[in-house]
């Protein structure tokens, strides 16, 4: 991804959209090692609550269940070049990036992680040729509806947000059902961003109050962040959690690329060379080891 505001999906999109999606050779694929595999956390500290000592207890080594992000955000990037390096289509790399993001969203959930939210699909990359695009909606779509019974055991509940008016009418259609299905859901919120931008997601807000202001519902000297950020398209999503306490990008790019700007105002940033099939436990573990260790004071000095 090189266009500032260009992002990956989670099956990136700058891949031959008519090629078959490939099965990867046995010495291409992820490792899915199970959660049981990380090293065990050391006993519960002096002082700790009940509580967090039993979620501590599920943690690799190194994780603070108290100190743990409650929201994190993710721009996926370098499936394509994480398939040219292989000498595989790029069509390989996107199901690698698909298995990433499913890989989080497990360790999310298992870890404790409250929210979980994806950047998938940017306003900017609807201008990408018709035929690319085509096909990212209709992987989309089946992403979304093989997903939905694994919601369902798992307790995820999907939100997907962005110009949703724009995309295909399936896959409205399957995305309005799953999130339907799922909203009762309470183990992680996973959110989508399809069709979304930063820059939109402001200027709509702006619309929706400076509307309220016309009709007389809401006076302009009542608003203020609280207000705005209800505006948002994030407003309904992670409801308990709407900002993200940890924001990551892949493959070495250090830009959020129109991603959450009002909403990443204080996010701890967490940027990595790896290629995003290639980020997996340890990178995430690495990820929210860094995030523990960031003093977080939100414009106030400490004495």
């Amino acid at each position: 991804m090189r266009q500032a505001a260009n992002t990956n999906t989670m099956l990136s999109s700058s891949h031959s959209p008519t090629a078959a999606t490939p099965q990867l050779p046995t010495s291409a694929r992820r490792s899915t090692r199970p959660i049981a595999a990380a090293a065990p956390s050391p006993r519960p500290r002096a002082g700790t609550t009940p509580a967090a000592a039993a979620a501590e207890s599920l943690l690799p080594r190194g994780l603070r269940a108290e100190l743990l992000p409650r929201h994190v955000a993710v721009v996926m990037d370098g499936n394509a070049r994480w398939a040219r390096a292989r000498g595989l289509p790029s069509a390989a790399g996107h199901e690698a990036g698909r298995r990433a993001l499913e890989e989080m969203v497990r360790l999310s959930r298992a870890w404790g992680v409250r929210a979980l939210t994806a950047f998938a699909f940017s306003s900017e990359n609807w201008s990408r040729p018709k035929v690319e695009v085509d096909f990212l909606m209709r992987l989309f779509e089946r992403v979304i509806h093989d997903s939905v019974a694994e919601f369902l055991r798992e307790g995820i509940r999907l939100r997907v947000i962005g110009e949703i008016s724009r995309l295909p009418v399936s896959l409205q259609k399957i995305a309005k059902e799953t999130e339907e299905a799922t909203r009762s859901n309470s183990q992680l919120d996973l959110t989508l961003a399809i069709s979304y931008s930063g820059r939109r997601d402001i200027v709509q807000a702006c619309r929706k109050l400076a509307q309220k202001v016309q009709s007389k519902v809401l006076r302009a000297e009542d608003i203020d962040e609280a207000l705005f950020a209800d505006e948002l398209e994030t407003g309904c999503t992670a409801d308990e959690f709407p900002y993200p306490d940890l924001l990551i990008r892949t493959s070495g790019e250090l830009r959020l690329s129109n991603f959450l700007l009002w909403q990443s105002a204080y996010s701890e940033l967490f940027f990595t060379d790896t290629l995003w099939p290639d980020f997996g436990e340890a990178d995430y573990l690495e990820a929210l080891c860094s995030f523990q260790s960031r003093d977080r004071r939100f414009g106030v000095r400490k004495l």
